[in-house]
């Protein structure tokens, strides 16, 4: 008895099996495929490679966002400062925000006094900070009000970060009771036109935005309240950062006492 045929399949109208037409739309869409996961691995590298270095990027970041630092200015021009001055800076009263930095720093200094003035609070000051208000060595003091000491209890006062925040008539106030309590100078840290100063978060401290006077305006306020600029410290300030390569990232006066 002879075997029954089965007659083949029929092939598709396109003239293509299926499972055949099936592969070759999955092969015509896999350059596409392909070029997505290019796309994603490449996103993936970037990131990978911005983490590592992340670091430095926030960091200049901060800095456009944060500002210059008047006070940061003073801790940097230091040497300077002592090269000028010499024997001036046997007892130094600085003034302005972050003063605990600078005293500190000054305290480690041999044969130097550090005193500081915080014209605004101390909060979130750290427990070295906290330990010199303690002391009594740094001292909670609005600044547009007369300075809780004689005359010429410092030889030297310095200040940074704070006479930009004060209005003229204020610091009608201020400056001459910071030359008042200086018995040798007052060296005076203020910031450029154009930089930016304070933090959206600080301006509840501040109370006001930063006004970044030009050289002259100070110059001329100078003039106009009988402080006489320090001619002497000047020159030699100058000639010292000339030759140390030092560019100031604010503006340094140096001013006589009262």
């Amino acid at each position: 008895m002879s075997r029954r045929t089965v007659p083949p399949r029929r092939v598709a109208d396109n003239g293509s099996v299926p499972l055949v037409s099936s592969l070759q739309q999955k092969s015509r869409s896999s350059p596409v495929l392909t070029i997505g996961l290019v796309v994603v691995g490449a996103f993936i590298i970037i990131a990978y490679l911005y983490s590592g270095s992340g670091s430095s990027v926030e960091k200049d970041a901060l800095s456009r966002v944060e500002g210059v630092s008047c006070t940061e200015e003073v801790r940097r021009a230091m040497p300077i400062l002592k090269k000028v001055y010499g024997e001036s800076m046997r007892k130094v009263l600085h003034v302005g925000p972050e003063t605990c930095s600078v005293v500190f720093a000054l305290l480690k200094e041999e044969e130097t006094e550090a005193w500081g003035v915080e014209p605004y609070d101390v909060e979130d000051a750290d427990s070295t900070c906290r330990s010199l208000v303690r002391k009594g060595i740094v001292r909670v003091v609005d600044i547009k009000f007369a300075l809780p000491y004689r005359p010429k209890s410092f030889s030297l006062v310095i200040v940074s970060d704070a006479l930009d925040y004060l209005s003229p008539k204020y610091l009608n106030k201020t400056l001459p009771e910071l030359a008042r309590v200086s018995a040798e100078g007052l060296v005076v840290f203020a910031g450029y036109p154009g930089q930016q100063r304070a933090k959206v978060s600080e301006l509840s401290k501040f109370g006001r935005l930063a006004k970044l006077r030009s050289s002259s305006w100070w110059i001329r306020y100078f003039i106009l309240s009988s402080l006489e600029v320090n001619e002497a410290a000047t020159k030699k300030f100058e000639q010292a950062v000339m030759k140390r390569s030092y560019r100031p990232s604010c503006q340094v006066f140096h001013l006589n006492s009262l």
